[in-house]
């Protein structure tokens, strides 16, 4: 795996982007974490980060909208949904995006984006 364990999370709960934030950079990663999808945007960085992890209900722009905006600036990005409420399948089926569901636990969080970034690699 490369060296690059860029992370950027999208969660306008705060204290959920909070616990993964903490989560994941005690497991190595290092991860810039919003509650707005506009300013995650506005602040993302091609060629930057390895992974986002986009909740897909946030208001403003919800996570389906930022994923296309993302994709249109940087290719190569993997990217996950995150989702507390039962995924339509359907509607993520075109994106090529993971689905990681909420709540999750820490450990199975670090192993889900650890097992995307080795696919990606």
């Amino acid at each position: 795996m490369g060296e690059n364990k860029k992370i950027l999370l999208v969660d306008d709960e705060a204290d959920i982007a909070l616990a993964f934030s903490l989560g994941l950079e005690s497991n190595g990663f290092s991860v810039d974490a919003y509650t707005s999808s506009i300013k995650a945007l506005d602040n993302f960085k091609s060629g930057f980060y390895k992974l986002a992890l986009l909740d897909i209900k946030i208001p403003e722009m919800d996570g389906i909208e930022l994923y296309k905006k993302i994709k249109d600036k940087d290719k190569k990005i993997k990217i996950c949904f995150i989702s507390a409420y039962d995924v339509d399948h359907h509607i993520v089926k075109n994106y090529s995006a993971c689905i990681i569901k909420k709540p999750i636990t820490i450990d199975d969080l670090v192993k889900k984006i650890n097992k995307e970034i080795q696919e990606q690699d």
